[in-house]
């Protein structure tokens, strides 16, 4: 993937805005103090998820969802390394023989390349998130439904992202418009007067 051998996927962790829950609150509130759901994705260089795990309040730490996942479970159990592939991962997360992490105070001009390389390379996941929460705005906005179902949301949607990959349906920008009848007559964004409407 982009530039470093070995890769078989990105690792990160995003969060969605849920509405206060009823139950547990102190739980899903994140560190920048709105109550989300944290969920732990693995990308390929296409963008497209391999593996997704949506089911922890937003407090909990990334490294704590790749410890207790099923994920960890496989990659410690069958991967040997560079041979079987890596995951690159940010420095929350613990380096490990199939995960690979930047060097916090690179000291030499080749720990500064392989950082280099590695963000280069691990911009994947957060080129997908951002794909993915544009395609489908709910991901942006406060789901106000039980974070059971916001996490089932969250599923399909990704899903539905790896399904428009595969079949290389356009990705639309932030701002760009779309004309009402090539949607099928649905109105899901805001319409202006004008037979457009504006994705926001």
């Amino acid at each position: 993937m982009a530039g470093f051998p070995g890769v078989i996927g990105c690792i990160d962790g995003t969060h969605v805005r849920i509405q206060r829950p009823s139950e547990n609150e102190p739980a899903f509130i994140n560190r920048k103090g709105y109550p989300s759901i944290n969920v732990q994705a693995v990308c390929d260089s296409k963008g497209r998820f391999t593996n997704l795990v949506a089911r922890w309040p937003g407090s909990t730490h990334d490294s704590h969802m790749l410890r207790t996942s099923n994920l960890r479970t496989v990659l410690e159990r069958d991967n040997n390394g560079l041979q079987n592939g890596i995951l690159l991962g940010d420095s929350g997360y613990a380096c490990k023989p199939y995960l690979v992490t930047p060097y916090l105070r690179p000291s030499d001009q080749s720990q500064e390349r392989y950082n280099g390389s590695h963000c280069r390379t691990r911009v994947t996941i957060e080129r997908a998130f951002g794909w993915w929460k544009r395609r489908f705005h709910c991901l942006h906005g406060e789901l106000r439904m039980h974070p059971e179902r916001v996490c089932t949301i969250i599923g399909a949607c990704a899903v539905l992202h790896n399904l428009a990959i595969l079949l290389r349906e356009p990705q639309l920008d932030q701002d760009q418009d779309v004309d009402i009848g090539e949607i099928n007559g649905q109105n899901n964004g805001q319409e202006d007067g004008n037979g457009v409407f504006r994705y926001k």
